[in-house]
């Protein structure tokens, strides 16, 4: 038996990581390198027999996705020397670049707003038209191809060679790898840490992960976990040896053909590789179990189902068309709802770690683990982990409704990949009260949390679904109107997906007092906004807190906060005595915003609404068409406007008050697109901006910050980062529009042609004329009036650094008083 599978399971360790793939070796390897090398890791056979061993270990620099493309750039420069110069193992690395090819426009302007990403990025690639794609490919048939993204550092590895080498080099610095021992059960012990039963006997931890692969969701429901994730099987074969391929001296570039192979083509030695990723009827297995005694599982080729895309892959490269087949590879890869891994803390407990539901674990695992471990041993990763963090899904994710979605995403993993793609199987999940009512009037919804929000209304003659583009889509007029009644007369909202918690007892004030950064609100009914941290002094999540009473609190955050706002303050409880409650399906809310939101109002409520009797951002509890309510006095539009909090039962009863009221007003509904434009009008920075990348100071809020109100979590760290020399500050944009496209976010910016940061988020303001954009830039780049370029659409425009919102800058509309003798008697 080698080193590796000799070693004796000890009793205790600090982390204890069962699964021994490309996710658990790279895990070890990483919490090694920050520090932490009392780690056992756990593997049931021999590393890489699950997944990791049929994957096909192809890795691009083409990623559309800011954070992703930072592991993807990390990973590359990991294979293609660092590790096997470290390890001195073999990685079998094959830098033979990449095309992604583009058949139609839209998919071009994918590839153009990659560009822009890859300029932040700073990586290597280009767009190029079919001449330079046959000059370095010259057996690919380009028949209705326009253009491609050639990545010229992409390539592939071999995976069981990665796997080992991370290995080693954890083990090279303490880690203990022990081989041929299943984990059998996972518990949480009263004290707080873990107890992992194993086939050779127990070991308590600190902290656990589930990196298990296929086995993860069986794994997590040990532990009264749902972890939402379905296996389904992905093919690809090699063919017989292909006589043009032996004469050549270099590899040929990796093809992907997202339209009509929907996967890739590249070279194997002397063969040719084909992998495919059929467009329908995708394949689940394991929906339940997957069996323990499975080890390199594969199962029989099924070409009935990816027939289709094999002819066309024939096709375009025909000297495959007369060629055997010597070896299928067909395996089970996890599929998570919307295709990103579960990297993160698991939802509702303490230090039990999810490093599962990869389903391209080669191009991303290193760089994921890398962030997971820096998360575990620091408190925080260094790129964004929202569209990664486990907690994203409630418990609606249930295993019917996972395989339902697991399926999907397997049918869109080579589609284009548009701004807003809705997914729409599944759903609705948790309508609210007005749900019905607002899809009569032509609401398209998205899903948040679970909820469905609206983001539009078709109206114009248009149909009620979703536009897709990468340019100005349809609705970009039907947006601009619903702006337009917000800023001149009146919009209503239903935002019932916010997270809204309740925290109440003698010691509420003190609790809460000690996580946020701000000065909570000292009387009945006063409003603050603020920020949670974790002990590194990165932002944990934004939220608004309301004083309902001496010992009532009322914390309003994003929906997709909701799981990580119930863990951090489970997690930080230090004794005190409090109650939490979830009202986030108990009550629903909406937002009225405008000019003539009194109007609106008024008639409604024996409220007085002027700012005497009812002050800006403050709280009253009121009613509304009979129904009591509480009544916010604030707006993330920037207009006079109210948040109305409403039981789920009275929301429909309130909305049709208000809104037959309103309509002769001009009332409009509006969505989720216009609220983002408008509050990029008025500079409010969102979730894209406040992430746990960065501290307060960098994010430019330190005005929501009194860092001399007492200890608070963090508070340490953000006093240093106020004042330290900043690596990147964020910054308010306004951008040149050319009427066609108006960015998506994670574009480059430039100063003097050089890049200096990345777009956060980006929108068209139509009250003002402008694209408008957040931006993190290096310190440099940050002072007002500097000129910069954002690259949008692969093309420079020119921008501007704000230092006041380009509507309103005073802010004087949200405070506008009633003129005298309308307020409500």
């Amino acid at each position: 038996m080698s080193e590796l599978g000799a070693t004796k399971l000890p009793s205790s360790a600090r982390v204890v990581i069962v699964g021994g793939g490309i996710m658990g070796c790279g895990l070890a390897y990483h919490l090694a390198h920050e520090g932490w090398s009392d780690v056992v890791l756990l593997e049931k056979a021999e590393l890489t027999s699950g997944s990791t061993w049929h994957a096909a270990g192809q890795i691009t620099h083409s990623t559309s996705s800011f954070g992703l493309g930072k592991c993807v750039g990390y990973n590359i420069d990991l294979y293609s020397g660092q590790l096997e110069e470290e390890t001195g193992q073999s990685v079998t690395w094959h830098g033979c670049g990449s095309f992604r090819l583009a058949y139609t426009e839209d998919e071009m302007d994918w590839l153009r707003h990659t560009m822009s990403v890859g300029r932040a990025l700073q990586f290597p690639m280009e767009l190029v038209g079919p001449d330079r794609i046959r000059e370095l490919h010259p057996y690919y048939n380009l028949d209705g191809v326009l253009g491609a993204l050639h990545t010229p550092d992409d390539g592939h590895a071999d995976p069981s060679g990665v796997t080992q080498a991370l290995a080693i080099g954890a083990r090279k610095l303490g880690v203990k790898i022990i081989r041929r021992c299943r984990a059998k059960d996972i518990k949480q012990l009263p004290t707080g840490e873990w107890k992992v039963f194993t086939e050779l006997g127990d070991i308590t931890c600190e902290h656990v992960v589930n990196a298990g692969g296929t086995y993860a969701r069986q794994m997590g429901e040990w532990s009264g976990l749902q972890l939402p994730m379905t296996s389904m099987t992905h093919h690809y074969i090699v063919t017989d040896t292909v006589p043009e391929f032996l004469e050549l001296d270099k590899e040929l570039p990796v093809i992907r053909d997202d339209k009509l192979v929907s996967g890739y083509i590249r070279m194997e030695q002397k063969s040719g590789l084909i992998g495919i990723y059929e467009k329908e009827n995708p394949n689940t297995v394991w929906e339940d179990h997957c069996p323990w005694e499975a080890e390199n599982e594969l199962f029989d080729a099924d070409y009935d189902r990816i027939m289709p895309w094999l002819e066309n892959a024939m096709d375009r490269m025909p000297i495959f068309a007369e060629l055997g087949i010597k070896r299928e590879v067909h395996g089970a890869i996890s599929h998570p709802p919307d295709g990103n891994p579960l990297i993160g803390p698991a939802p509702g407990v303490k230090n039990y770690w999810c490093c599962c539901g990869t389903q391209i674990g080669i191009g991303w695992g290193p760089g994921l683990t890398r962030e997971l471990a820096r998360w575990m041993v620091h408190g925080a990763a260094d790129i964004s982990m929202r569209e990664f963090d486990p907690r994203r899904f409630g418990d609606y994710a249930d295993k019917d409704w996972q395989v339902i979605k697991a399926k999907e995403d397997y049918c869109l993993r080579h589609e284009i990949p548009f701004p807003h793609f809705n997914r729409l199987e599944g759903r609705p999940i948790k309508p609210s009260p007005l749900y019905e009512r607002l899809k009569e009037k032509g609401a398209v919804f998205e899903e948040v949390y679970g909820h469905e929000r609206p983001r539009w209304f078709a109206k114009d003659g248009l149909e009620q679904r979703d536009y897709y583009s990468f340019n100005r889509p349809e609705w970009h007029g039907v947006v601009a109107k619903e702006m337009k009644a917000v800023r001149n007369t009146a919009g209503i909202m239903d935002i019932s997906a916010f997270t809204k918690i309740e925290v109440s007892g003698p010691e509420a004030e003190t609790y809460l007092d000690r996580l946020v950064a701000n000065k909570l609100p000292k009387k009945v009914g006063g409003i603050t906004l603020t920020h949670m941290l974790n002990r590194r002094g990165r932002i944990e999540l934004e939220l608004t807190v309301v004083r309902l009473g001496p010992d009532r609190f009322y914390l309003v955050c994003a929906a997709f906060f909701e799981q990580r706002l119930l863990d951090h303050l489970a997690q930080h409880l230090g004794g005190e005595t409090v109650t939490v409650r979830n009202l986030s399906t108990d009550w629903g809310a909406m937002a009225l915003n405008g000019p003539r939101a009194r109007d609106v109002l008024a008639p409604n409520t024996s409220a007085a609404l002027d700012n005497a009797s009812f002050r800006w951002l403050t709280a009253q509890e009121i009613e509304v068409a009979g129904r009591k309510l509480w009544a916010f006095r604030m707006s993330y539009a920037g207009e006079l406007g109210w948040e109305f909090h409403v039981p789920w039962e009275d929301m429909l009863a309130v909305y049709d008050a208000l809104w037959a009221t309103g309509e002769s007003l001009g009332l409009m509904d509006y969505g989720s697109f216009a609220m983002n434009a408008l509050r990029l009008e008025k500079g409010f920075k969102g979730a894209g901006e406040l992430t746990n990348e960065v501290t307060l100071p960098e994010a430019n809020v330190m005005r929501f910050v009194k860092l001399d109100k007492g200890d608070f979590l963090g508070r340490e760290e953000t006093a240093k980062s106020a004042e330290s020399a900043l690596p990147w500050v964020c910054v308010y944009l306004e951008v040149e529009p050319d009427g066609v496209a108006d960015g998506h976010g994670g574009e480059a910016v430039l100063m003097d042609g050089k890049v200096v940061g990345a777009t956060s988020s980006i929108a068209y303001g139509h009250s003002v004329g402008k694209i408008l954009a957040f931006a993190y830039v290096k310190p440099e780049a940050a002072k007002a009036g500097t000129e910069l370029e954002v690259v949008v659409m692969n093309g420079a425009r020119a921008a501007r650094v704000l230092d006041v919102p380009a509507y309103d800058p005073d802010s004087i509309l949200p405070r506008t008083d009633a003129p005298v003798g309308v307020a409500a008697e």
